[in-house]
């Protein structure tokens, strides 16, 4: 086991607070309900869909606190380290409600209230963290993330826009540079170890921390953000004994943006890789932007995506439609290999033990490349996707030279459809009677399961329509005609 600091250290109130001996799978949630007794913080769901336990974390980045809502239900407690963690306790001044908190009441935003306080730290992050001016669909967004079933949406948009149309000035807004210079403090680049060689919560400081802890501990499970992982505790009921955190490994949360080619590091979260997806294609953008809610973004982690080879996992097929490679370590020893190679059979992966994902890079769009991304689920915020199809094009003027296709929830892995792209490649756009055979191909890639989101021939179907539905916007080069909502032109004009 390496040297390490043993208990993990957060701020709270203005007070720094040191945490040890706990069990590695202890939740955040249970420690403030169970230790601090502060049950403002619900549980719900317990799988960080509803909201109902949404706390913040303030986090130090460019000089200033910055606050993320997150799911305390499916976050580690040892998570928190080097952060500033705020419960909905916390927000009143000397008995003055926090301005959040007054324009809820003011517009009768909360019936039964078991919501409530997730919904407040939704917008008192949102409070703090929103741009100016700040409209309903920005505040819908920032809301995706927290159920209300009684009280319904509209009092509490018109709640936060009367908040969060000045600029912020509350407590955590005067104490901002106490609180930066305190968690400041508190960064002491040390390796962290809670626990023993049998059981334990472990923090790295370094890759070659986490190459050697991991090669030593080959059967520790690693988390990144916990948004899945979480859910095999609380209700897998997994016995979790040696857990490895990635978030303080310094570096591996790096993003490079060159001319040809994105490369992000494995702990870089959705919240912050963002940005940089978006401006490789708008559907890119708007398939990060239904990606979960604000919470599952701002912990989950581009590489913890991919690692856990989810089948549904909506990133993934998007990526190996781009050509996207992926970057591994063990120990000493790195190796890249295609990303679409890494998905072997349902949860199974080319990685050894001991090994783990270190970042993946992207290539962008060249000028005759066009890409398009469908996200099809239930509902359409916060949802698990039924069918997610993701399409590269590259065009020859108006013959498809090349095309790279990749589907998720179609088969046990995010996998390409090979046979469908060598019926596509020749075609003309201008002849949709040579659509056909392409179409028909996806019944030869994929043999769907039936399941609780959807029927195998329903998703055939999907499937079988999205690559219509591709080829009719590239050969149109419009999507009016094509989507209700999110049409492409629409969301390069807002940015």
């Amino acid at each position: 086991m390496i040297l390490a600091r043993d208990a993990i250290r957060f701020w709270r109130n203005g007070q720094p607070i040191e945490v040890s001996g706990f069990h590695p799978r202890t939740t955040l949630l249970d420690y403030l309900r169970l230790q601090e007794r502060r049950v403002g913080t619900k549980e719900g769901c317990a799988e960080g869909d509803c909201g109902a336990c949404t706390i913040a974390l303030g986090r130090l980045k460019d000089g200033r606190v910055h606050y993320e809502p997150v799911n305390a239900c499916i976050l580690l407690l040892g998570q928190v380290d080097g952060a500033e963690v705020v419960t909905v306790e916390d927000l009143a001044k000397s008995g003055e409600l926090h301005p959040v908190q007054s324009a809820m009441v003011a517009h009768h935003g909360s019936q039964c209230g078991f919501c409530t306080p997730g919904i407040v730290m939704s917008l008192f992050t949102l409070y703090h963290e929103a741009e100016r001016p700040l409209g309903r669909d920005g505040i819908n967004d920032a809301l995706a993330g927290n159920l209300c079933r009684c009280t319904g949406y509209r009092p509490i948009v018109d709640a936060a826009l009367e908040a969060c149309s000045g600029k912020p000035d509350d407590l955590f807004a005067e104490a901002n540079g106490a609180t930066a210079r305190g968690l400041a403090a508190m960064a002491d680049g040390q390796d962290l170890v809670v626990g023993s060689e049998a059981h334990f919560f472990a923090a790295p400081a370094s890759e070659a921390s986490l190459a050697a802890l991991y090669d030593q501990h080959p059967d520790a499970t690693l988390v990144a953000g916990c948004t899945d992982v979480g859910l095999w505790i609380t209700k897998g009921m997994a016995e979790l004994e040696k857990i490895i955190w990635l978030g303080r490994v310094s570096g591996l949360d790096q993003i490079e943006d060159t001319a040809d080619a994105l490369t992000i590091g494995a702990t870089a979260t959705h919240a912050a890789a963002y940005s940089s997806l978006a401006s490789i294609d708008p559907d890119l953008g708007e398939l990060m932007r239904r990606f979960g809610s604000v919470q599952v973004r701002a912990s989950g982690t581009v590489g913890g995506n991919i690692a856990n080879g989810s089948p549904i996992g909506d990133l993934a097929p998007a990526l190996i439609a781009l050509g996207s490679k992926l970057e591994l370590r063990k120990g000493e020893s790195t190796r890249v290999i295609p990303l679409d190679t890494f998905f072997i059979a349902y949860r199974k992966q080319d990685r050894q033990p001991g090994e783990f994902v270190r970042r993946v890079t992207v290539p962008k769009l060249n000028s005759n490349e066009v890409f398009r991304a469908y996200k099809v689920s239930k509902r359409f915020d916060e949802d698990i996707s039924a069918v997610m199809g993701a399409f590269k094009l590259r065009l020859d003027g108006r013959r498809i030279a090349e095309a790279r296709i990749a589907f998720g929830g179609m088969a046990g892995i995010p996998k390409r459809a090979m046979e469908t792209e060598k019926a596509l490649t020749g075609i003309s756009l201008d002849d949709p009677s040579s659509w056909g055979d392409a179409m028909a191909a996806i019944a030869r890639d994929y043999q769907p399961l039936d399941d609780h989101r959807a029927s195998a021939v329903y998703r055939a179907t999907v499937a079988r329509n999205l690559v219509f539905k591709a080829l009719s916007e590239t050969a149109s080069g419009e999507t009016g005609a094509t989507r209700i909502i999110g049409r492409r032109e629409a969301l390069a004009a807002a940015e």
